[in-house]
C-alpha cells in the first residue's frame, strides 16, 4: 500500500464514518443502512491509486471523480476523499489542466482516453478541495493541493472571454451555461482557498473574473427559462443548462425560483425523476439529485424530499442507482451504475440532512464573490436541520 494510502486507510479508522451519515439521515429520505451501504459502494470502486472511475472497466473524468469524492467526504469517509484529491493532484497536466477521460484499469486509471482539456472539468478540483477542508479543517492538505487549484484556475481564466463566459475548451470559442455555472461555484471556492492561503493577489484578481462570469451566467439565466441571448451555445433542451444557474450559486431568491418553476412541467415527470433532454422519455439519477440540491438552495426542501422518493425506483439492491430508465418503454437504461450517480445522491441527502460543509459550498452565502442581493430563503424544517447539522459534526 502507497504512503498517501496508508494516511487515507488510518485517516478512516480514527474518524469512522457514522456522524456523517447520520447527519444525512435526518434528511429523512434514506435509513442510515442504506445510505451507509451506497457509500461502501463507491468507496469499493475507487481504484488501488485513488481514482473514482464511473465503474469498474470503463473511465475516470475528473468532474465526476470530484464529485464522487464530495460524496465520500460527506459520509466521513475523509480517507478516502484525500486519496481522491491526491490521485487527481498527481495527474495534472503541466498547463493546470487535466484530460477529459481516462481509462480505468484494475489497478486505477491509465493513459487518457479523451484528451480534451475541458475548463469545468479542471475547475470543479478547487469545489472538492475546500469541501473537504470545511469538514476537516485539515490545513496540511489544503496547502498541498492549493498549487494544483491555483493552476487549474489559472488555466480556465485564459479562457474568459471580454463578455465573461469561459469557453469550454482552448481549442473553441463556445461558452456552455451549464459549465460556466459550475466555474462560477468552482471560483468562489477558490477564492476562499486563496484567502486562507493569505494571496492577496488571486483573491482579488479571481474575485473580478467570477463576478464577471456570474453576471452572464446570472444574465441569461435570470428570467424564467429564456435563452442565452447568444453568449452560450443554445443547449436549452438540457434539464441541466435549465437548473445549473441555480446550482451554481449565480441565482437565488426570485429569479431562481422563477426559473425552476418554468422548467418544471417540461422536466420533471410526476413520480419518475427529471428528464435528462426535454424531447426524450428518459429521467436521469444524476439530473434529478442535482436538481434536489438547486431545490434546497431555494429553500424547497421538501419538494426535494419528494422528488428524491419519485426517484427510488433507480435504486439497486446494492445500493447504487441505475443511470436512467427509458419510461416508454419501461426499460433500464444503460444498463449501468456509476459512482458519481450514487455520489449526487449523498451530497443531495448532505445538504437536505444539513451537513454544513455540502451546504456551504452548494448554498452559497457564506463564499466569497457572491453577486450583489443574493441570499438563499431557507425554509423552517432547513433551519432546523442547520442546527442538527452543527451539533452532529466533527469539531473542528
Amino acid at each position: 500500500m502507497s504512503t498517501v494510502a496508508s494516511r487515507a486507510a488510518a485517516a478512516e479508522g480514527s474518524l469512522g464514518t457514522d456522524v456523517g451519515a447520520e447527519i444525512l439521515a435526518r434528511a429523512g429520505v434514506l435509513e442510515l443502512p442504506l445510505i451507509e451501504r451506497t457509500a461502501a459502494e463507491i468507496a469499493r470502486i475507487q481504484r488501488p491509486d485513488g481514482s473514482i472511475p464511473w465503474f469498474h472497466g470503463d473511465k475516470t473524468d475528473p468532474w465526476d471523480h470530484v464529485e464522487s469524492a464530495m460524496a465520500l467526504d460527506a459520509v466521513g469517509r475523509t480517507g478516502a476523499a484525500e486519496f481522491a484529491y491526491r490521485w487527481l493532484a498527481d495527474r495534472q497536466n503541466s498547463d493546470g489542466s487535466w484530460y477529459a477521460n481516462y481509462t480505468d484499469t484494475p489497478e486505477g486509471a491509465a493513459e487518457p482516453s479523451d484528451k480534451t482539456k475541458d475548463a469545468n472539468f479542471t475547475a470543479y478540483l478547487a469545489v472538492g478541495v475546500y469541501h473537504h477542508w470545511l469538514i476537516t479543517r485539515d490545513d496540511v492538505f489544503l496547502k498541498a493541493l492549493w498549487p494544483n487549484v491555483r493552476q487549474a484556475i489559472e488555466f480556465i481564466l485564459e479562457l474568459q472571454r471580454p463578455d465573461g463566459a469561459i469557453r469550454w475548451n482552448p481549442d473553441s470559442n463556445e461558452a456552455l451555461l451549464t459549465g460556466c455555472s459550475s466555474m462560477y461555484q468552482a471560483l468562489r471556492c477558490a477564492i476562499a482557498i486563496a484567502e486562507r492561503m493569505g494571496e492577496p493577489r488571486p483573491v482579488r484578481e479571481w474575485t473580478d473574473a467570477a463576478l464577471r462570469l456570474g453576471r452572464a451566467v446570472a444574465l441569461a439565466g435570470g428570467i424564467g427559462d429564456q435563452p442565452a441571448s447568444g453568449v452560450f451555445a443554445e443547449k436549452d433542451r438540457y434539464s441541466m443548462d435549465w437548473y445549473y444557474p441555480v446550482l451554481g450559486t449565480a441565482l437565488r431568491g426570485p429569479a431562481a425560483e422563477a426559473r425552476l418553476d418554468a422548467g418544471w412541467e417540461r422536466f420533471v415527470v410526476p413520480g419518475l425523476g427529471t428528464r435528462c433532454v426535454d424531447d426524450r422519455p428518459w429521467v436521469t439519477g444524476g439530473e434529478t439529485f442535482e436538481l434536489c440540491i438547486a431545490l434546497w438552495a431555494v429553500g424547497h426542501g421538501d419538494r426535494a424530499r419528494r422528488l428524491l422518493t419519485d426517484v427510488g425506483h433507480l435504486r439497486d439492491l446494492d445500493g447504487l442507482y441505475w443511470t436512467g430508465y427509458v419510461f416508454a418503454d419501461y426499460a433500464i437504461w444503460p444498463e449501468e451504475k456509476t459512482s458519481w450517480t450514487a455520489g449526487s445522491l449523498l451530497l443531495a441527502l448532505a445538504v437536505l440532512g444539513g451537513e454544513p460543509a455540502t451546504r456551504t459550498v452548494f448554498g452559497g452565502e457564506g463564499l466569497p464573490a457572491a453577486l450583489p442581493g443574493v441570499a438563499r430563503r431557507t425554509d423552517a424544517r432547513d433551519r432546523r436541520s442547520d442546527a442538527l447539522g452543527h451539533a452532529l459534526t466533527r469539531p473542528a
